[in-house]
């Protein structure tokens, strides 16, 4: 149960705390034990695409440096860590044998995690691609879907024992279209047809990913939970006119019910089909498709970091992750913003919540929500952030209220535990909660850190926001007060 004690908000005792990364953002070590290219490690080296031309070649260092890593989750008192595998360091042409010593990273990151306590959280695809299947076609290619089943599996056999729970895709939505629509990302292609057809492969390496999974994972009532994870938005209109409302109604489809629908109802809305016909004929969508993309899952996990306000006007300049939106408007923010300029809104949060809760009745995992800010070290080494603190109490205090009104909601995942290369934007934005000095690799908690090892400990927060002062920097023993278990009623 949820409730309020002593001035405090809390979350239901299984309720499930984390922290994210993934593996091109954090890892580095591109060339090592046999890992192959990805479209990250290409798409970051050609010049021009990524914000002084930065690249994760070394990045935070996590894949060296992953024990002293996970001694400090354990210090914050993380109950679970959901860190993603580098497709190319198991297979490192995304096809055939495994790499043994790429996968044995990742066999020892388990049980470090396992040895303190720390439930392992694994995410299939967050994005890094290998470079040799992108040379045959990549995500506009339905052979890849295949390739992806053939590494789920080949990953779950090795690690399928002491991983709880598996999430296929990171983000279908942006992979899909701003890898092959706007090219913002990698692999950088422009073309919104091949964008619809990516977007239907990756849900199709979903589907074939997650049959992959249940054959190799472990059958037993304490069997792993299977999920996706989709970054919804929370859309609505700039205006009060029907314009307006249809610009809402089209983008809500391309963000939201282009996934949700196919993945929890069965079939793509015949709205968004319409909408997108004088681009593709959707011929790629064979007979069989859609169910296999609705295979069950156990939980949805969802990514929100800010909410969308959209109206008609002009077409903006430059190729649209939009495909067949080009008269559709994005508001800019009038509020308060991140680093990255995302309007800072909980209540969109909210509205996603309630709105999957409704609509589609499916367990959900916030599995990545945080900010950016300009964070540095003050005179004295400590890094204070008090704006990250107060995005983070905001969203959790709309969180527990959607609790209360009876959303099935599991478990929450700060973006992200540390510092790390942030895509197209380098190392110019910080999202961490722990601070990185990339000369060093020095870490240092900031001050958000202390604060949510608090919420962790306490498993609520204050009712009111929290003040900028009186952080408490004690570091405690590792592991101290750590909650337990992976999903509530499990």
């Amino acid at each position: 149960m949820t409730g309020s004690t002593n001035g405090r908000l809390r979350f239901p005792p299984a309720f499930l705390w984390g922290a994210s990364t993934a593996a091109y953002q954090v890892e580095g070590a591109v060339t090592e034990d046999g890992r192959g290219p990805s479209i990250w490690d290409t798409f970051a080296h050609t010049p021009g695409r990524v914000l002084g031309g930065d690249t994760g070649d070394v990045a935070a260092d996590h894949y060296r440096r992953f024990r002293r890593d996970v001694t400090l989750m354990a210090e914050l008192g993380l109950p679970a860590y959901r860190f993603s595998v580098s497709w190319p360091r198991v297979q490192p042409g995304g096809r055939g044998p495994v790499n043994r010593p790429g996968l044995d990273h990742y066999d020892r990151l388990v049980d470090e995690l396992a040895g303190k306590g720390i439930a392992p959280i694994v995410t299939l695809y967050h994005w890094d691609l290998p470079q040799e299947l992108e040379d045959t076609g990549g995500w506009g290619a339905r052979d890849t879907a295949a390739r992806f089943a053939d590494f789920a599996g080949l990953v779950a056999d090795r690690l399928g024992d002491r991983v709880p729970w598996w999430t296929t895709l990171n983000e279908p939505w942006c992979a899909a279209f701003l890898g092959y629509a706007s090219g913002e990302h990698a692999p950088g292609h422009q073309d919104p047809a091949l964008a619809l057809r990516a977007a239907h492969h990756l849900l199709l390496a979903h589907g074939l990913g997650t049959r992959a999974l249940r054959a190799a994972l472990p059958s037993s009532p304490s069997a792993a939970k299977v999920s996706v994870t989709l970054n919804l938005f929370a859309v609505s209109a700039g205006s009060d006119t029907p314009a307006a409302a249809e610009a809402v109604h089209r983008i809500d489809g391309l963000g939201n019910r282009l996934f949700l629908d196919p993945l929890l109802r069965g079939g793509y809305p015949a709205a968004v089909l319409a909408d997108t016909a004088a681009i593709t004929g959707w011929d790629f969508v064979r007979d069989g498709d859609e169910a296999v993309i609705a295979a069950p899952i156990d939980v949805l996990g969802i990514n929100y970091y800010s909410p969308t306000v959209v109206d008609i006007g002009p077409p903006a300049a430059g190729p649209s992750p939009w495909p067949g939106c080009a008269d559709v408007r994005f508001v800019p923010p009038s509020g308060p913003t991140t680093a990255m300029g995302w309007p800072i809104d909980a209540r969109g949060l909210g509205r996603i919540l309630r709105r999957v809760h409704d609509d589609y009745r499916v367990p959900m995992v916030v599995t990545e929500n945080g900010a950016a800010f300009d964070d540095r070290p003050g005179s004295d080494g400590a890094v204070r952030d008090p704006e990250r603190i107060a995005y983070l109490h905001e969203h959790l205090a709309v969180l527990h209220e959607a609790i209360e009104a009876g959303v099935d909601l599991r478990g929450y995942f700060v973006w992200s535990l540390l510092d790390n290369f942030e895509w197209a934007f380098g190392y110019a934005k910080r999202f961490g909660i722990v601070h990185v000095d990339y000369a060093t690799q020095r870490r240092t908690w900031k001050d958000s850190a202390y604060w949510y090892r608090d919420v962790i400990r306490d498993n609520g927060i204050t009712w009111h926001q929290p003040a900028s002062t009186g952080i408490n920097r004690d570091r405690p023993a590792a592991g101290a007060g750590r909650g337990k278990g992976v999903a509530r009623g499990d």
